[in-house]
Formats: structure tokens, sequence, C-alpha cells
């Protein structure tokens, strides 16, 4: 038993107590709630975050959604008109004209230009419509979070002997 001489016997007994028990585990989660938070957030975008009782979370949701969609429409509307204008002027035919007041390789730049910020709009929208699902599973893990004073872990500065440090704290109440 050379383990006792060098520990303290309380913190092997309760090193062991965690380690072999399993119901000293301090958070709960349920799997259907995280499941079903995660399903409603992917078939509509602010449901899981409805469920989970974030309220707030709704209106930034559908404004990044919203403004990711105008400024794919924008762009790509913008897109097709220079695509057309393109397309106008170089055929032979007299009778389509170009109205936009660019040449060939203005409209080539700006079509490629329309061509990219919409691609980005789309990527976006695709990026904010996933963080949507990933904030509602996240915050159906943390819904149950056990955040008490029993259990703390903070940083203060300290002075030992003139020599600046930093402590780490650790308080652990059974």
């Amino acid at each position: 038993m050379k383990l006792l001489r060098y520990c303290n016997p309380k913190i092997i007994i309760i090193l062991l107590i965690t380690m072999l028990n399993g119901f000293l585990y301090g958070q709960t989660n349920s799997k259907k709630a995280i499941t079903k938070a995660t399903l409603l957030s992917a078939a509509c975008p602010g449901l899981g975050q409805f469920y989970n009782k974030k309220y707030w979370k709704i209106p930034v949701i559908y404004a990044s959604l919203g403004a990711t969609m105008y400024y794919y429409m924008n762009n790509n509307n913008q897109y097709e008109n220079y695509k057309s204008a393109y397309i106008a002027e170089i055929d032979d035919d007299p009778q389509t004209i170009n109205e936009s007041g660019h040449n060939v390789s203005n409209l080539i730049t700006l079509q490629d230009h329309y061509r990219d910020n919409r691609d980005l709009s789309t990527f976006l929208f695709i990026l904010m419509y996933s963080l949507n699902i990933v904030d509602a599973c996240v915050d159906a893990h943390l819904k149950n979070y056990n955040v008490n004073d029993n259990l703390s872990l903070y940083l203060k500065p300290t002075t030992i002997h003139n020599h600046q440090g930093i402590n780490l704290c650790l308080k652990f109440d059974l």
C-alpha cells in the first residue's frame, strides 16, 4: 500500500467511488429530447429552438435565412440580366439590342461576379440552415446541465514570495 503514503486516502476513496459507480453521473440527458429537437429544427428552422424554449433565437435564424435568400435572389436576377445582355451582344441578330451599355468583356466579368455571389449566398444559406440544426441539438444537450455552486473551477492571480502566479482553484462539495 505504497499508494496510501503518497496520496490522501480521502481522494483515493472519492476517485474509486466515482469510477465504480455509474449513479454519480451529474448530468442527465434525454436522448429522445435531443433527437426531437434536432429533427424539429431540421424540419422547420426555429422549431427546435422553440422546443428548447430559446425563443429569442428564432428571429435571428429567420433573419439570417431571409438575408441569404434575398442576396441569392438579387444576385441571380443580376446574373440573368447580364447573361441575356451578353447573349444579345454576341448574336448576329440585329433585332436584339444590348440595353445594358456594357461591352462583351465587361458583361463576362459582371456575369462571373454575380454568379460567384449567388453561389456564395447559396453556401451561406446552407451554412445558416445547418447551424440552426446544430444549435438546437447543442441546446437540447445542455438543457439539463447542472450549474450549481457545488462544483466550480476558477483561476485567480496570486503572489507567493514576490513571485506572480496563477492559482487554479477547484471546489467540489458532496
